[in-house]
């Protein structure tokens, strides 16, 4: 078993994601109390989870690319982790939005969803990543049938498009794109990657099945 296989195996090595995962909550959590988050810290805390619930919805994506690049499948047992951590940023941001923008009052924040194409994305971003952090432990799995789960949760390459549709939108009334940019590079490579394995596979299933008809002739 090559090192890094053996690592991802080992007991610790959960515990240890999920504090790393943290770490960002806990800085920010921080920030709050000491007064290190600048000038407008509400502002800071609204941006700031929203940055992290794109960046984990990133780094899901990329599980999958990186387990079969570098021939590492236990990569795998951390996705739903960080799926539920890409869940737990986007309520975080959620409430910071709804408590120090609109002070929790409902029917306001119901009219500035509707009023506000950047806002009525992201929302919808929440809800659809929500069904799918409800569903990620095994007996949903076995609920639903492993296929008709996968094809749930293939809503995250959905869910990337409108997260980053929100992010830009909300970089454009100050003119910062280069951010912008850069997440797009990465879905863009992580969603491109994806169709291009697809192909593959289809191109190496043609000529099998083309050999078993002639077999069967």
């Amino acid at each position: 078993m090559n090192s890094p296989q053996k690592w991802l195996l080992h007991p610790a090595a959960k515990p240890i994601v999920f504090m790393v995962c943290l770490l960002p909550f806990a800085w920010l959590f921080y920030g709050a109390l000491t007064n290190q988050l600048g000038a407008n810290p509400a502002e800071a805390l609204v941006r700031a989870t929203g940055d992290w619930t794109l960046r984990f919805v990133c780094i899901v994506l990329a599980v999958t690319p990186l387990r079969v690049i570098s021939g590492t499948p236990a990569l795998a047992r951390f996705r739903r982790m960080l799926g539920l951590f890409s869940y737990f940023y986007v309520v975080m941001h959620l409430l910071s939005y709804s408590w120090f923008d609109m002070g929790f009052e409902l029917a306001d924040i119901a009219k500035d969803i509707a009023k506000r194409p950047f806002i009525l994305v992201g929302f919808s971003a929440f809800l659809l990543l929500t069904p799918l952090a409800a569903t990620s432990f095994n007996a949903a799995i076995k609920a639903m049938g492993a296929r008709r789960w996968q094809q749930l949760h293939k809503l995250l390459y959905l869910i990337a498009g409108l997260g980053l549709l929100h992010f830009f939108w909300m970089r454009a009334g100050k003119n910062n794109f280069a951010e912008v940019f850069v997440y797009a590079a990465i879905i863009a490579v992580l969603l491109g990657w994806r169709v291009l394995n697809y192909l593959r596979k289809k191109r190496l299933q043609r000529p099998s099945v083309g050999r078993e008809q002639l077999l069967n002739k």
